[in-house]
């Protein structure tokens, strides 16, 4: 049952305050008076022991069997005072740890929401709307103009541009024509165009990255909370206090009261309290955690492994040269621009601000023409201007300019002479070099890799500006998974990547983090989400990371020490179980004060590059 703990704790304040107030207030005689304690060990306690039971059961042995054992205990020897107050610390630092824990939603039902759910398919002349699920290899398909293609195939019909980085992580968007390959998922651009599905929906690219990323979060192993590591060493000691304690006095009184001094209220409530804090301290940042554990886990990463596109790179191209012939650099930008203000390709608005940058006034154009996957036509001042792709031109006039190894490039070809080349590149952030060399210097990285979906002269361009020399590329959704899975059993690993062929990865690493919110589902398989797309707010986010667990060990371990003390005093029969229960709440109220200071940070520690 939701909110179950945040209850249970509600009630057992409810039923303490009947109890002091009947007992001291009213002079109700104590058997009475603890009435309501006892309800609150009957009704709560037993829900809270049933579920500590059941976590035995598999294999789950935390430091909050402390305070079951102390609940029976309790019970059994009629000190329901302070049983109830062992239900109120347990109920209540569970309940805080679960508001810590929660989480929006899940991935895989974003996944399922983006799945194109409906179909156009051809019959004869006329076309028909069917679930995504009924279309057959060999069935016509049309794909509407802004549509997510609902199946792989081969384009029979039309010609159009595609946004596929969703899969492949490149930003560009490509082009479509009779022959061209399509993915299910991809979105399609201005024009409508025909396939022949190749195979059936279910076997699709689309449904088989939910598959990957529906086993990867299955096959994610566990990895243990702060408060458990601790616990392994305080709840054995713990108890051989309380019992020998026990034996050597012969009184049970004692038991109890050591096990109630004892109840880890500083591993219950001060760490929650201090991710709490760390969660706020970060969503003030742009840092939304989604899952806390990203904060006990980041500053012990050693190993970042990294998308390209949009994370490193800004995700865009932007334009980077200009070569010319006869024709001076100004010129043929200027003829480009003039043309391409009348274009919706991806490749247009880069000129156009390149041409504004150079204070270059485009010119009106005439008889402008563009035809998907041909090149935009037009006559400017004129003259005719062609500008196109190198595969749309005679190997002669394509030659006039040697190819790039890296980015895009187009011809801008004039009177039917090649008189210019634009070169296009997804620029790496300003930010990024000293980022990668920073993780090193300041957060004790090993190792950086660079993994992408993206082409081989891209990626290793981009790692050469970088000093990076890991590199993996061309890589599917798939084979990321398995990269990261390999290099996650070596050490622990932080992934971050900004599409949706990142997101089976983000599941995978020790810790994901999603760059910008780009991608719902990128955002849902994240641990962590960074809203503004700054690497400042990576080198933040681990240093947050860090001065939490610091701040969680202080408390943690220093609330542990206090209560070890008041044990041996239990021990020596100077506490009696209510006055144990007491001093515990001192002590948990020292550690929770402590754990305050985890929703503060000096602002330079998050500000080195």
């Amino acid at each position: 049952m939701k909110h179950r703990n945040l209850y249970i704790a509600g009630f057992a304040v409810l039923g303490i305050a009947a109890t002091l107030i009947a007992r001291y207030l009213f002079g109700v005689s104590e058997s009475t008076a603890l009435l309501p304690s006892l309800l609150i060990i009957i009704v709560g306690g037993s829900v809270l022991v049933f579920t500590l039971i059941a976590g035995m059961f598999k294999g789950e042995f935390g430091s909050d069997l402390l305070a079951g054992i102390s609940i029976i205990t309790s019970l059994l020897l009629g000190e329901y005072l302070a049983g109830a107050l062992v239900v109120l610390m347990l109920s209540g630092g569970t309940a805080l740890e679960e508001y810590a824990m929660s989480r929006a939603s899940s991935v895989l039902d974003a996944l399922a929401k983006r799945m194109p759910s409906i179909a156009h398919r051809r019959v004869g002349v006329s076309m028909e709307e069917i679930p995504a699920e009924e279309v057959r290899a060999g069935d016509e398909v049309v794909v509407l103009p802004h549509e997510l293609c609902p199946v792989d195939g081969v384009v029979l019909e039309g010609r159009s541009s595609m946004d596929e980085s969703y899969l492949t992580g490149e930003p560009y968007r490509i082009s479509k024509g009779p022959g061209s390959e399509v993915i299910s998922g991809a979105i399609n651009g201005e024009g409508a165009i025909v396939i022949t599905a190749s195979r059936e929906a279910k076997d699709s690219r689309y449904v088989k990255i939910m598959m990957v990323m529906d086993a990867s979060r299955q096959r994610r192993p566990r990895m243990r909370r702060l408060a458990d590591q601790l616990g392994t060493i305080y709840t054995p000691l713990a108890v051989l206090i309380a019992i020998i304690a026990w034996a050597i006095s012969g009184n049970p009184q004692r038991f109890l009261a050591v096990l109630v001094v004892a109840t880890p209220c500083p591993l219950i409530i001060a760490i929650p309290v201090c991710i709490i804090g760390a969660i706020s301290w970060s969503a003030r940042r742009g840092i939304i955690i989604k899952d806390p554990v990203v904060l006990e886990r980041a500053h012990a990463c050693q190993v970042l492994i990294t998308d390209k596109t949009g994370t490193l790179t800004v995700g865009e191209p932007s334009l980077v040269e200009v070569r010319t012939i006869s024709m001076s650099q100004d010129e043929v930008l200027q003829a480009a621009a003039s043309l391409e203000k009348y274009s919706k390709h991806p490749l247009a608005q880069p000129i156009i601000e390149a041409a504004h940058k150079r204070h270059l006034v485009p010119v009106e154009a005439s008889d402008v023409r563009e035809v998907p996957g041909q090149g935009l036509h037009g006559v400017v001042r004129g003259r005719h201007v062609l500008i196109t792709s190198r595969r749309n031109v005679h190997e002669d006039i394509a030659s006039t300019f040697q190819a790039s190894s890296a980015g895009l490039e187009c011809l801008v070809l004039i009177d039917g002479r090649a008189e210019g080349l634009i070169r296009f590149q997804d620029e790496a952030r300003p930010e990024s070099r000293d980022f990668v060399s920073h993780l090193g210097a300041h957060h004790d990285f090993k190792d950086v890799i660079l993994l992408s979906g993206d082409r081989a002269e891209e990626v290793q361009y981009l790692g050469k500006q970088m000093n990076i020399t890991k590199m993996y590329f061309g890589k599917s959704p798939e084979e990321k998974v398995e990269i990261v899975r390999s290099e996650t059993e070596k050490a622990q690993t932080l992934y971050l990547g900004d599409g949706i062929n990142d997101a089976p990865a983000l599941t995978t690493a020790s810790v994901g983090i999603a760059f910008g919110p780009r991608s719902e589902i990128t955002s849902e398989a994240a641990g962590a989400v960074i809203l503004e797309p700054s690497l400042r707010k990576v080198d933040q986010l681990l240093h947050i990371s860090s001065h939490m667990r610091r701040v969680a060990l202080q408390s943690a371990v220093g609330g542990m020490a206090l209560s070890v003390a008041g044990m041996f005093f239990a021990a020596a029969g100077y506490l009696t179980p209510v006055a144990g229960a007491v001093l515990q709440e001192l002590i948990d109220l020292a550690a929770v004060l402590n754990a305050l200071r985890a929703s503060s940070l000096a602002n330079h520690q998050s500000n080195h590059i």
